[in-house]
């Protein structure tokens, strides 16, 4: 089992300085940055930490502005490799909004390639293949999900290190499993699964606001959390639900039980996560350690 061990731990850190001119928006003589990993695998988060920077300051990622958060000594962000990223480099850089004469850092990461298995299965047609009404509802779920996977917060809700959503149980795993369904290759496994007895409580993997309530064709009943600036965890197969959609929730949280609705084969929790549009693997989100917040 990967989730007890910190994957983000004893990796390289691309770690550079910055020396201001003095009078900028940045408000500090040195900005130092890590990123972490800096060779990553598709599924990784990535945790990005500018020691010394305040507002003002922007970081690009493959030409996209990240959304940065306060931390005790600086700023931070965390990036996702979404499953299907190919291996090669992306660049990141710094930009300070007023820069008198200094240098920008800037840097790469190496994406490195990652081995998902395979998985065969011959099933009757009427089991695969949907008819119109049910293919129409499945279209329409996947737009409702994409509405709310493209409205967070702007600013962070969570605090400190993500907890496993179910105590006990059996975590069988499977992020980006490839399935070939008689002969034909669907979607990839985009979340983790858990085993357990049906009733077991489902907890809030951090603080958040739930996103939505819903119970979907191939998700059963489920829980989407927002975490704020792009960063979601979801919760398929409930037997329960026990939040409304709205509400604020803490880390621990009961937001329902394990069942096995949807199409499933049995009880269990499929846990994802989705930051800033990428499918992430949970377990490294679970193994992120991030920087202290702000003093109160």
């Amino acid at each position: 089992m990967r989730v007890a061990r910190p994957v983000l731990m004893g990796l390289a850190l691309a770690a550079l300085t910055l020396t201001h001119a003095g009078g900028t928006t940045a408000g500090a003589a040195t900005i130092r940055v890590s990123v972490t990993p800096k060779e990553p695998h598709p599924g990784d988060v990535v945790l990005v930490h500018l020691s010394g920077a305040r507002p003002g300051v922007r970081v690009e990622w493959n030409g996209q502005p990240l959304r940065l958060f306060s931390v005790r000594d600086g700023l931070a962000a965390v990036v996702g490799v979404d499953l299907d990223t190919p291996p090669g480099r992306i660049e990141w850089r710094v930009v300070p909004e007023t820069l008198a004469g200094g240098s920008r850092p800037s840097g790469a990461v190496l994406v490195r390639s990652r081995t998902f298995p395979v998985q065969h299965l011959t099933l009757p047609p009427n089991q695969v293949d949907l008819d119109a009404p049910t293919l129409a509802r499945v279209e329409s779920e996947q737009r409702e999900l994409a509405a709310v996977l493209a409205d967070s917060a702007p600013e962070r809700l969570w605090q400190g290190p993500f907890r496993v959503p179910v105590d006990g149980g059996r975590p069988t795993g499977g992020f980006g499993l490839r399935r070939m369904i008689n002969g034909q290759p669907r979607s990839p496994h985009a979340g983790f699964d858990w085993a357990a007895p049906e009733g077991t409580p489902v907890l809030a993997a951090n603080a958040g606001r739930v996103a939505l309530v819903a119970e979907h064709f191939f998700a059963g009943r489920n829980v989407v959390l927002d975490h704020g600036l792009g960063l979601f965890t979801l919760y398929f197969h409930l037997s329960e639900v026990r939040v409304a959609r709205g509400e604020t929730v803490a880390s621990g949280e009961a937001l329902g039980a394990v069942g096995a609705t949807g199409r499933v084969t049995g009880p269990h929790l499929h846990f994802a996560v989705i930051l800033a549009g990428a499918r992430v693997d949970p377990e490294s989100l679970l193994a992120l350690l991030p920087p202290p917040d702000p003093a109160p």
